[in-house]
C-alpha cells in the first residue's frame, strides 16, 4: 500500500511529511525553520486551508484526490529539495501571501517583519513616526516584489519604486503586484541599483540585497540551488553591493528620509570599515544584528566615510 492508501487525516500528513523530511535530510530556511512547521505549511496550504493555525485541522478526513495529491507533495519536496514555495506557487510574509516560484528568490525577509507589525497587530515600524508622510519609497533588489507590495500596503500615501537586476524577477514581481492590485502605486524598474532611478530622491530606501559571501555561496545546500544564484553572490566578503548601496543613497534621500537594509552576518565587517557610521542594528524574531537602519543625516554626515566607501563602490 502507498502512504495515500494508509494516511487519512490531516494530522497523519502532518506526521508523515515530517518523518519523511527527517529521513531525507532536507532543509529549511525559505519562511519556515523546522519540520513540523514546513509539513504543517505545505499541508495546509496544498488544502487550501489558512496557514496560520494548523489545530481546527488537525482531524480533518480527506478525500481520495488530496491524500494522493499530498502524498506526491511531500515525495517530491524530498526528492527534488525543491522549496516548498516554489512546489505550491506560493508563501506569505506576515500573513501576506505572494507568489513564489524559480523566477526569484523566495521571499523571506527579516525586514518584512519589522515593516509589517502594524498590519498584523504588532509594533508599528518607529522609525518611520509618521506613515502618511512618506509619499516616495524605493526597494532595490526587489526579486518577487514583496517589500514593495508591503511599504505601499504600510504607507498609504506612497509611490513605491521596485528595481531589479533580472527580467524574469520583475515578471514575476509584476504578477504580485497585480494580484494585490498595486499597479497605480508600485511601479517596476530593470536595472543595477540606483540607475533606472537616476535624480530621484525617496523618503524610504528598502533593500535586502545579495550579501552571501563566496564561501557560503560554493556551500549552499541543494534547496537554495534551485534558486537564482544573482540574489545570493554578494562577492567574496559578501558585501560588495552593500557599499555600492551606502556609496549611492545619500544622493537619493530627502532630509527627513532613512535607509533600512538587511545584510546577513556582516555586521562586524561593516562597523569595522565605517567606524563613524551609527548603525542602528533592528533585531527580529529570528534574527539579531542581521539588518540596520541609517538615516539621511547619519549618512550625509558621515565625511571621509562614504568618500572611502565611494571609491570601493567604483
Amino acid at each position: 500500500m502507498t502512504a495515500a492508501d494508509e494516511l487519512r487525516t490531516v494530522r497523519d500528513f502532518v506526521r508523515y511529511a515530517v518523518s519523511r523530511f527527517g529521513a531525507a535530510r532536507i532543509v529549511f530556511g525559505h519562511g519556515t525553520t523546522s519540520a513540523i512547521d514546513e509539513a504543517a505549511f505545505m499541508v495546509l496550504e496544498s488544502l487550501r486551508l489558512p496557514v496560520d493555525d494548523l489545530a481546527p485541522w488537525l482531524d480533518a478526513r480527506l478525500t481520495t484526490e488530496e491524500r494522493i495529491h499530498l502524498a506526491g507533495l511531500i515525495d517530491k519536496r524530498c526528492t527534488t529539495r525543491q522549496p516548498a514555495a516554489y512546489l505550491l506557487g506560493r508563501t506569505y510574509i506576515q500573513g501576506v501571501p505572494f507568489r513564489s516560484d524559480a523566477r526569484a528568490i523566495v521571499p523571506r525577509s527579516f525586514i518584512g517583519e519589522l515593516l509589517a507589525g502594524e498590519l498584523t497587530g504588532g509594533e508599528p515600524f518607529s522609525l518611520v513616526p509618521e506613515p502618511m508622510e512618506v509619499t516616495r519609497a524605493l526597494d532595490l533588489c526587489t526579486g518577487s516584489g514583496c517589500l514593495a507590495i508591503l511599504a505601499a500596503m504600510i504607507f498609504p500615501n506612497a509611490e513605491v519604486d521596485a528595481v531589479d537586476l533580472s527580467p524574469d524577477a520583475l515578471a514575476l514581481a509584476g504578477e504580485n503586484v497585480a494580484e494585490h492590485e498595486m499597479e497605480d502605486r508600485v511601479r517596476l524598474l530593470q536595472g543595477d541599483l540606483f540607475a533606472p532611478v537616476a535624480g530621484e530622491v525617496y523618503d524610504l530606501i528598502i533593500t535586502n540585497p545579495p550579501y552571501v559571501d563566496a564561501p557560503a555561496v560554493a556551500a549552499l545546500p541543494p534547496e537554495y540551488r534551485h534558486e537564482p544564484m544573482l540574489a545570493f553572490d554578494g562577492g567574496p566578503d559578501g558585501l560588495d553591493i552593500v557599499r555600492r548601496i551606502l556609496a549611492q543613497a545619500p544622493a537619493h534621500l530627502s532630509p527627513q528620509g532613512g535607509l533600512i537594509c538587511e545584510i546577513g552576518t556582516g555586521r562586524e565587517i561593516l562597523e569595522a570599515e565605517f567606524p563613524h557610521l551609527p548603525f542602528l542594528w533592528l533585531d527580529t524574531e529570528d534574527s539579531e544584528g542581521e539588518v540596520f537602519w541609517l538615516s539621511a543625516a547619519d549618512l550625509t554626515g558621515a565625511g571621509s566615510d562614504m568618500r572611502f566607501v565611494s571609491r570601493l563602490a567604483r
